[in-house]
């Protein structure tokens, strides 16, 4: 009987370490199937562009497809509550903007920040002013002289309230240049808005509107930045201007708080490969978005965390929130 118990002994010992080293197998294949990535705003804007692209780019290195999902809304918060409602296992990831980052200290965002695991920073670029190339406006000045003599008139497509589009008007108002903002979610409504001439302005990133900038159609009168835009040296700074107000707009991918931390580095390390390709360097600069835009790990949470202190400050400053 001893002998028969010491064998059962033995056995349950490799059995056990057995289970416990295909355990640890399981636990470090990944990934062994398809990510999910979750598009948080509509089909043809830039985000959906940055993500189909990055998707693409970012396969060979991860081994999986990456499917793509557009649930746009709610400044990207649609999308964004189904990231927080899947599992926190790394194969269900979202883009995310600044925009959306805004929504956080409104209360429109139903999470912290904290909830979320911020993997990397893909794309950061300021944002424009522009106005149609056979509008009635020839540059910024006579932009901001119509805002003085008709404040309120002059009608600017936006996104929404508590966007950057909607600090950076406030901040405008302040300094005596009152428009309107017709906020619209469809990033290709609010460009044909001011194509068709029902809004005068449009507020948005040059690379996002690529096309009607090379066809002539629409054209760029102010950056929202320190210095002027290489690609635009025509066009005057904000700070040129006495407006010192910049808000970029970012663009990133994010998961549930939670997932393992050997995932996050997994994925971090293979969009890093990605955004080193050259397909991404060409995608990046025909979007207009600084070549040094990759962050990741903690040094882009922090960054995250500084930009939602800046928004926090503007909007309380122009009565957003208390």
């Amino acid at each position: 009987m001893k002998k028969h118990g010491l064998k059962w002994v033995g056995f349950a010992l490799v059995l056990a370490l057995m289970l416990g080293a295909s355990t640890a197998f399981c636990q470090e294949k990944y990934p062994s199937r398809p990510i999910d990535f979750i598009c948080t705003w509509g089909v043809g804007g830039g985000s959906d562009q940055m993500v189909r692209m990055l998707a693409k780019l970012t396969e060979p290195f991860l081994g999986v497809p990456l499917p793509v999902s557009n649930k746009p809304g709610a400044s990207g918060n649609s999308g964004t509550t189904d990231l927080l409602a899947a599992k926190a296992d790394g194969y269900t990831i979202a883009n995310y903007i600044a925009d959306t980052l805004a929504t956080i200290p409104t209360g429109q965002a139903r999470y912290k920040m904290d909830d979320i695991e911020w993997i990397v920073r893909t794309q950061n670029m300021p944002s424009f002013l522009f106005v149609k190339t056979d509008g009635p406006f020839k540059d910024i000045q006579a932009l901001l002289k119509a805002t003085q003599e008709n404040p309120g008139k002059i009608k600017m497509a936006g996104l929404g309230f508590g966007t950057i589009d909607d600090i950076t008007l406030r901040y405008l108002a302040g300094k005596g240049h009152k428009m309107t903002l017709v906020p619209n979610p469809n990033p290709g409504e609010r460009y044909a808005s001011v194509l068709g001439g029902h809004n005068e302005v449009l507020y948005e990133q040059a690379g996002d509107i690529r096309q009607y900038l090379d066809a002539k159609q629409l054209k760029p009168v102010m950056v929202f930045a320190e210095s002027r835009f290489p690609a635009f040296p025509d066009v005057p700074c904000s700070k040129e201007l006495g407006f010192n107000i910049f808000l970029p707009q970012f663009r990133c991918v994010i998961a549930k708080k939670g997932v393992p931390a050997e995932h996050i580095k997994t994925l971090v390390a293979a969009f890093e490969k990605a955004m080193q390709t050259p397909e991404w360097k060409k995608f990046n600069e025909d979007q207009y978005a600084d070549p040094a835009s990759y962050m990741g790990g903690d040094q882009f949470k922090a960054w995250v965390a500084g930009e939602m202190n800046s928004m926090e400050k503007l909007m309380k400053e122009f009565g957003i929130i208390k």
